[in-house]
């Protein structure tokens, strides 16, 4: 069996951050793929509020200045390495000091439960220093597993401006699509400040990213929860009905307590697939 290289793009993992559903998600599935001996590694924005003693954040010397490009500027990020608690799962802790370390445990929202207006962009940020921090890891997965509309801009990220350069080529991209909500509306800035350029027949100031998503992830698998058919709801966004066979459909059990091992297995299926 082929051992798959996994990067897992998340913004919340129980016990560092905890705002919706996907904390506990990403906390439970690495580890069952983990233990069908995958190589998964996850990385995490390092919000304020997520104690480095607490967690035992550890420096690592070759990610300390990583360099990118974002909104015509060079920037640069760094990131520091802890384990999700009990288990050998490896966390990246992706720093900066204006988008992640004034966030609350809200996360996604200010303290007076609004959502933030710049969490577009400051996800797009995060798409695109995860992507630069791979070569500083000496490490190139097979896949990327984006998840949620936090991480959807990097299918389009990939794509545009890395996947030609010889470190990255040959990766494949998987989103993982949670909800269907007013978060996942993002505005054009958010894609012209990540230097991309979405497809023309994609119009307006408003769009939904996992629109613009679906034309560039490899595959997409859908998480229907009991009374929420989420996979007919994006069915209805052009851009998603256009690339309806890239579609994997995962029915949940549960909302509040989903199997997560069952979720791992049906997730390496399409995984393997995927990476021939």
């Amino acid at each position: 069996m082929k051992r798959l290289k996994l990067f897992f793009l998340t913004t919340e993992i129980t016990p560092f951050a905890n705002a919706t559903s996907l904390a506990d998600f990403s906390a439970k599935v690495p580890l069952f793929i983990q233990k069908k001996d995958h190589d998964i590694r996850i990385m995490h924005p390092k919000y304020g509020f997520i104690s480095e003693r607490k967690f035992i954040l550890r420096e690592v010397i070759r990610l300390r200045e990583i360099p990118f490009v974002f909104d015509g500027i060079d920037q640069m990020t760094s990131a520091k390495s802890a384990f999700i608690p009990r288990t050998r799962v490896q966390v990246y802790f992706l720093e900066h000091l204006e988008w992640f370390k004034p966030l609350t445990t809200l996360v996604y929202k200010s303290k007076n439960g609004r959502i933030l207006k710049d969490n577009d962009i400051r996800y797009s940020f995060y798409g695109n220093a995860s992507l630069a921090t791979l070569p500083h890891l000496f490490w190139c997965p097979d896949i990327i597993i984006c998840n949620g509309w936090q991480t959807s801009m990097v299918p389009i990220i990939y794509n545009q401006l890395y996947r030609e350069q010889k470190f990255y080529k040959g990766i494949k991209t998987v989103q993982v699509i949670h909800s269907l909500d007013e978060c996942s509306v993002f505005s054009r800035k958010a894609y012209e400040v990540s230097g991309v350029k979405i497809p023309a027949n994609i119009k307006g100031n408003s769009i939904n990213t996992f629109e613009v998503s679906s034309y560039f992830s490899d595959h997409i698998i859908v998480f229907n929860s009991p009374g929420n058919n989420l996979a007919d709801k994006l069915l209805k966004l052009n851009g998603v009905k256009a690339n309806k066979e890239k579609l994997t459909i995962i029915d949940l059990d549960s909302i509040e307590s989903p199997d997560f091992s069952a979720i791992a297995n049906e997730m390496e299926i399409v995984l393997k697939k995927l990476s021939g």
